[in-house]
């Protein structure tokens, strides 16, 4: 029974390298980016996707992340995918490439601030709230163009908007999920003439996560965040943070 158990999860964390080489055989060919949901995953298992080839991962606590940047490679790129608190970005801003979760002014110029004073330029997403859930953060339309008509956004030479993130409704209704991602990606294309015409760096949609990537797919997205179906839901000893939670 032992053997059968460990033979079990070999054969489970042999599949995290299967599962990396079949999406990215997948995605490269219509340039799609793989960001690997690895919360509360383990050091080991991160380190099996990376051996695999995957460079790109997303994090969502700032602490879980920085412990993880620590440890791993130094050429991994890292997306904070998660909700941030403003007294959190020092901790990430000396090697942060990308904040998916940007949800207000105010947070924008604060990343920008510490972007600064480690001569950076960050990445980030605007994210719209386009879920039928009132528990998702984001943007509502009204409240991204009230954002980018502001004149102090001009000001912020340490960030960089490189597009817009969804999260889709938890739900089992594939057509409200389609027309979620729908109308973000026309969004997606309206803001790009409308703000960022001459600006070819504004180019990423991420949307769609392991139950919905292949709906945002179909509907224009270049970026997809997969945890499941990377690292399976097998149940493993989660990762521990040192002092808490984010």
């Amino acid at each position: 029974m032992l053997f059968k158990f460990l033979n079990k999860e070999f054969t489970s964390i042999m599949s995290i390298a299967t599962n990396i080489e079949s999406l990215q055989t997948d995605f490269k060919p219509i340039n799609v980016k793989l960001v690997a949901v690895s919360k509360t995953k383990p050091i080991e298992d991160i380190q099996q996707a990376y051996d695999a080839g995957q460079r790109v991962f997303g994090e969502n606590m700032v602490q879980e992340l920085v412990e993880k940047q620590e440890l791993l490679p130094k050429d991994i790129e890292w997306h904070l995918i998660g909700h941030l608190q403003t007294n959190k970005i020092k901790y990430i801003a000396p090697f942060i490439s990308m904040i998916q979760s940007v949800d207000t002014l105010k947070l924008l110029k604060e990343i920008n601030k510490h972007a600064a004073k480690n001569n950076r330029i960050i990445d980030c997403l605007l994210q719209i709230h386009i879920a039928d859930e009132d528990s998702k953060f984001g943007l509502d339309h009204a409240e991204l163009i009230d954002l980018l008509r502001d004149e102090e956004l001009a000001t912020l030479k340490n960030i960089r908007i490189r597009g817009l993130m969804g999260i889709a409704t938890n739900t089992d209704n594939q057509k409200n999920i389609n027309e979620e991602f729908y109308e973000l990606k026309m969004l997606f294309d309206g803001i790009k003439v409308s703000f960022f015409r001459k600006e070819d760096s504004f180019d990423t949609l991420s949307m769609g996560m392991s139950s919905d990537y292949q709906l945002a797919i179909e509907n224009g997205s270049n970026m997809v965040r997969l945890g499941s179906t990377i690292f399976g839901k097998r149940v493993i000893k989660h990762y521990k943070l040192k002092d808490g939670n984010d």
